[in-house]
């Protein structure tokens, strides 16, 4: 029997001797390469803070005291020693989840998966104890130093640094990395940074209170006394600053410990105990290294094996080398293309450069590709800065991240009428990530944009043709999205329209049943509905609006001449496309029912991207049966009555 196996619970650990932690740490690197490799997940984050996490499952006691996870991508250690060992099924349906999940364990918090948000989530934690008279219960955020590049964190430390007595413990797991290297002036600042020998002394209650009498004695007295405190003061801050610089973090008023190598177990426990015994905030610096004992790892150069699929665990290669090619990289070579034809052209992208795709850019133009860190809402606004100032920016950003920078897009891009395009990559269902990476609320929130234009191509060509009708707009905002994985086979057209819309198929004669208005990646599941229509003898016509909002005319002109519209998208149906056509019909007279096929306002649990579209009915022969029960007159919204007939609701008409 392993060691790991004689882990029931974090007090386990508290039993084994350094040299026995040393054993288990290298003991749990080999699961999680071995476990990882036959599933995919997060392999380099969680390499990285092996003994970093064993430290504080030391120190402190979970789930009395609290342990949030910024992102959670780097938790599998902590679900290791917190009883879940079982990784079989790691980020499958129903399987154990890639990030933290309360229905897991009483030890998980934050399942959000969005980083930067960790030090809100104690900062208000630990206000709730106080209030509560739970002063004692610490709160203890692992927080990445690419996370620290997003505002809001820095919002949650002037909160925290207010008040001396929470106790909070930001241990900052600092790998010089997000995916990608960290980059900008905090980076900067963590690397000034050296090891010291203050820490001890400097956090101890008794140095405190010692400082805390001297300052009132000297403060209260006369004249002389606090000129003699203000010299001392200043004097001590002198030497401090040139033994043990601390530059922000002692700006902010917060204690600092650090930096520590954060793969040595026994001064990670060394540390936490100071910040544990300190009783106030602390900020605990820890370095650690990034796929932490897999050379696989180390040599990959873009992102460490930050994520990975099913991998051979010898050499780290992929078991099955991806056959089509990506919608990520059919964009990123577009773009590319794009930004050496127009010398206005900038990309900017939230520590994602490569995710996202933007490196043959950055290779070709490296002045003119920008990242500005895990700050999507800034980067929203410096675009729109950047438009101003005779730029076309592109944003790029995975479409769950888009919610956060709403607000920009709203406000300083769209009220400003700045040209700013965005590309939102993994859009709709992505799968294994679970309900916080799923790209399906970006269809809703866009509607209510005003003067933007969203489209949704269907495949690689479109792709590249919609991003350049994109960028072409100088005076609003754009927005272009795909899906995850691989883009499929090319669906030509039968007919475009005069207003852009392509016409993919006309199944049956005459006048027709149903309209299929078929959203981007949704284009081959619509064809695969009409087919199966036809073949119970209901005509259709299959419809691609290319660009979804504004809603073309053309699509209320068909909608008028079929009996039923069907809207076949991939993000929320509430308030999403199909919503928004229903509306434009209503304002344009046309009284066609239209059935909104989407996503239900839930969140979705991991599985693959096939298993979740299924277990919310995205199929073709669920979304063909409906229609033709509607068609039918057998379920709601009914089809219109073919002429001549005026049925009560719920009669079955003759085809």
């Amino acid at each position: 029997m392993g060691l790991l196996e004689t882990i029931g619970e974090p007090s386990d650990l508290r039993r084994l001797s350094l040299a026995q932690l040393q054993d288990l740490a290298e003991e749990i690197r080999s699961f999680l390469v071995a476990n990882v490799a036959r599933t995919g997940g997060h392999l380099g984050p969680n390499l990285g803070v092996v003994e970093l996490t064993l430290g504080i499952h030391r120190v402190f006691d979970s789930p009395t005291d609290s342990i949030v996870f910024d992102t959670g991508h780097q938790s599998y250690v902590h679900k290791l020693v917190t009883g879940r060992q079982d990784f079989s099924t790691l980020r499958q349906q129903g399987g154990l989840a890639g990030y933290p999940e309360r229905a897991e364990s009483v030890h998980d918090i934050v399942e959000s998966s969005h980083a930067s948000s960790s030090l809100s989530w104690a900062e208000g934690i630990s206000r709730a104890r106080k209030i509560a008279g739970e002063g004692d219960r610490y709160v203890v955020a692992v927080v990445g130093d690419g996370a620290l590049t997003g505002g809001m964190a820095w919002e949650a430390v002037n909160n925290i640094a207010a008040d001396p007595h929470r106790r909070v413990v930001i241990v900052v797991n600092d790998n010089g990395r997000s995916y990608a290297p960290t980059i900008g002036g905090l980076a900067e600042q963590l690397a000034g940074l050296r090891q010291r020998t203050l820490d001890k002394v400097r956090t101890h209650p008794v140095y405190e209170d010692t400082l805390a009498w001297w300052k009132d004695r000297l403060q209260q007295g006369g004249a002389v006394s606090r000129f003699t405190y203000k010299s001392l003061h200043a004097t001590k801050k002198g030497i401090k600053d040139w033994w043990a610089p601390q530059g922000l973090f002692e700006d902010l008023g917060m204690k600092y410990i650090g930096p520590i190598d954060g793969h040595n177990l026994a001064a990670v426990e060394e540390a936490l105990q100071q910040a544990r015994n300190y009783e106030g905030p602390v900020i605990v610096h820890t370095l650690t290294e990034k796929g932490r004992g897999y050379p696989p790892a180390l040599a990959d150069m873009a992102d460490q094996m930050h994520s990975v699929g099913v991998i051979d665990p010898e050499t780290g290669e992929p078991v099955q080398r991806p056959g089509a090619q990506s919608w990520t990289s059919v964009f990123g070579e577009e773009i590319a293309d794009i930004a050496d034809e127009r010398a206005d052209i900038v990309a900017v992208t939230g520590a994602m450069l490569i995710p996202v795709g933007l490196s043959t850019m950055a290779e070709r133009h490296p002045d003119r590709v920008i990242d500005v860190g895990i700050a999507e809402q800034h980067a929203m606004t410096s675009a729109a800065g950047m438009a101003f100032g005779g730029l076309h920016p592109v944003v790029a950003l995975y479409a769950t991240f888009l919610n956060r920078a709403y607000d920009q897009l709203l406000m300083d891009v769209a009220l400003h009428r700045a040209g700013v395009t965005v590309v939102l990559d993994r859009a709709g269902v992505t799968g294994p990530d679970g309900p916080s990476h799923h790209g399906m609320w970006d269809l809703a929130l866009l509607q209510s944009v005003p003067g933007l234009s969203l489209a949704a191509p269907r495949d690689a060509t479109r792709l590249r043709e919609e991003l350049r009708e994109a960028v072409a707009v100088n005076d609003a905002p754009t927005v272009v999205r795909f899906s995850k994985g691989s883009v499929g086979q090319e669906l030509e057209a039968i007919e475009r329209l005069d207003d852009g819309v392509d016409v993919l198929a006309r199944h049956g004669s005459g006048d027709r049943d149903v309209l299929i208005v078929a959203v981007g990646s949704m284009a081959s599941l619509s064809l695969d509905v009409a087919e199966r229509l036809e073949a119970q003898g209901v005509s259709s016509t299959v419809v691609d609006p290319r660009w979804v909002l504004p809603v073309a005319r053309s699509i209320i002109g068909l909608a008028a001449r079929h009996r039923i519209v069907v809207c076949i998208e991939d993000g929320v149906k509430a308030g999403g496309v199909g919503s928004r056509i229903r509306q434009e019909m209503r304002a344009a007279g046309v009284d066609t029912a239209l059935n909104e096929v989407g996503l239900p306002v839930e969140f979705l649990k991991h599985g693959s991207r096939n298993q979740v579209l299924e277990r919310v009915g995205l199929t073709a022969n669920q979304i063909a049966q409906d229609t033709l029960a509607q068609v039918l007159g057998t379920k709601v919204p009914f089809a219109r009555p073919l002429p001549g007939q005026d049925l009560p609701t719920g009669q079955i008409p003759r085809l």
